[in-house]
């Protein structure tokens, strides 16, 4: 058994295809098969269960690969740490973001970050920070950029905060609120809202300020993606509240929407976190770039 036979059984395992799986190992398939088959045969088990149109991993499979997972990483992280040594960074960095971020402009930092170290692949992931923070602990990623309710810390992972901001209303030009110089949560607690799903810290951030103001309102449409919030705000389905950083950009030369500071309304706080736990040297390297005191590789699961 080697390496390159177990980031076969991965990848087919995650693509549920050979085809696709030789595609992304830079393989034919043929050959692909041909040694995922040599496995089968030393290990005496079936590590998947094919047909012509499905291919699913027997429980064989699954206790197989969550290992070789393991032992992929472990290599790869072997590697990186042995070039790093003699002064390359390599590897890959997989990073983290919400579609909100304001406090770090990432795609300049990820083009800075390749000048310095063109040897690193990249990978970039957008989604909720509760979901980025779990991928970070389940070391899918290494680092990511979050947006969180000002009290609000992720544990399990090591974090710095970046910026502190305030929501602002967003509301269609033709509103009532559209030329008010300021508004309170409690001028706003009747409209019907347009906001983030349910459950996620970019909703949590809201729902927070109004709880805290003792106030309910009616959030009509729950959605996961900022541009859909934005379009429905246009249309005057609903009000929404979103941060000013990221909000300003937005509405800039925009004539359907208009922003409106809130007196005592939401706000949120931007955190860069990352695994605690052995940081990569590709990960050590984007700390360096942005500035953040180098992280030193915890012992173990016990250590703090």
């Amino acid at each position: 058994m080697d390496l390159q036979q177990m980031r076969y059984v991965v990848a087919v395992a995650e693509t549920r295809n050979f085809t696709r799986a030789a595609e992304r190992c830079s393989v034919v398939q043929s050959s692909l098969s041909h040694r995922i088959a040599g496995l089968e045969r030393e290990l005496g088990v079936r590590l998947f269960a094919r047909s012509s149109r499905r291919v699913e991993l027997t429980s064989a499979g699954e206790a197989f690969v969550a290992r070789a997972r393991e032992c992929l990483t472990a290599a790869d992280l072997a590697a990186a740490d042995a070039a790093a040594a003699a002064g390359v960074v390599r590897g890959r960095l997989a990073v983290g973001v919400i579609v909100t971020t304001a406090a770090v402009d990432v795609p300049e930092l990820l083009q800075r970050y390749r000048a310095l170290h063109p040897e690193v692949r990249i990978v970039l992931r957008s989604g909720r920070s509760d979901d980025l923070v779990a991928a970070i602990r389940d070391g899918e990623l290494d680092i990511a950029f979050l947006g969180l309710p000002e009290d609000q810390r992720p544990s399990e992972v090591e974090t710095l905060v970046l910026d502190h901001d305030e929501h602002v209303l967003v509301v269609p030009a033709g509103h009532r609120l559209a030329g008010a110089s300021r508004v309170t949560l409690r001028d706003i607690a009747e409209e019907t809202f347009v906001d983030f799903m349910h459950g996620t810290p970019a909703r949590a951030q809201s729902d927070r300020a109004f709880a805290a103001a003792g106030l309910a309102r009616d959030v009509a449409y729950e959605v996961g993606v900022v541009e859909l919030i934005t379009r429905l705000t246009a249309r005057a389905l609903g009000v929404a509240l979103l941060p000013s950083a990221f909000a300003r950009p937005l509405a800039e030369g925009d004539t359907e929407l208009v922003l409106v500071p809130v007196v005592g309304g939401p706000r949120r706080i931007e955190v860069l976190a990352w695994s605690r736990f052995n940081p990569s040297p590709a990960t050590r390297a984007m700390l360096d770039v942005l500035g953040v005191p180098s992280a030193k590789p915890v012992n173990g699961p016990g250590a703090s």
